[in-house]
């Protein structure tokens, strides 16, 4: 049995027929060819599969593919407009080398997008606090966090400016 699904991902519409259990992060990635989603854990432990939906930060390993119909999704790949216009976000991690392997940085990109939005000039703690569900093997993200500091600046500059 399928399931026929319209969502909006990137700004784009897609319409496709999907089993009831397809979750989200593997329709993203199997269905739609978006591989910027990464899988890590499966149990929404890890962080690395976070999107927005409908503009706020989730899991898409914990929500089926089902319970997007209808909705708005931006995963990392609607971030910068080509690989020469980057986001301020995007940028600023790799002006500060804020990523090593890389695995995990498109969900960490997604979980600041909402954070920055909601809070554009957080301190220390506060940034830390937003990662705290956003695992990274790599770094010991001194440079994540300096990356989202020049972020905020750059965005800071950008709406004053």
């Amino acid at each position: 049995m399928t399931v026929s699904i319209t969502v909006t991902v990137n700004e784009q519409e897609y319409t496709r027929e999907v089993e009831p259990r397809l979750l989200l992060s593997d329709f993203l990635r199997h269905e739609l060819g978006l591989t910027g989603t990464h899988v890590g854990c499966e149990h929404g432990v890890c962080g690395a599969c976070t999107i927005l939906f409908d503009g706020e930060s989730m899991r898409s390993c914990l929500i089926f593919a089902v319970q997007a119909d209808g909705h708005s999704i931006a995963t990392v790949e609607g971030l910068a407009k080509d690989k020469d216009n980057l986001s301020p976000l995007q940028q600023s991690f790799w002006e500060t080398h804020g990523l090593q392997c890389g695995y995990c940085t498109p969900g960490i990109l997604m979980t600041l997008i909402p954070f920055l939005k909601q809070n554009p000039n957080p301190s220390e703690d506060e940034i830390r606090h937003a990662l705290s569900g956003n695992l990274c093997r790599c770094t010991g993200y001194q440079h994540i966090v300096d990356a989202v500091k020049l972020a905020a600046e750059k965005m800071m500059d950008v709406n004053s400016g």
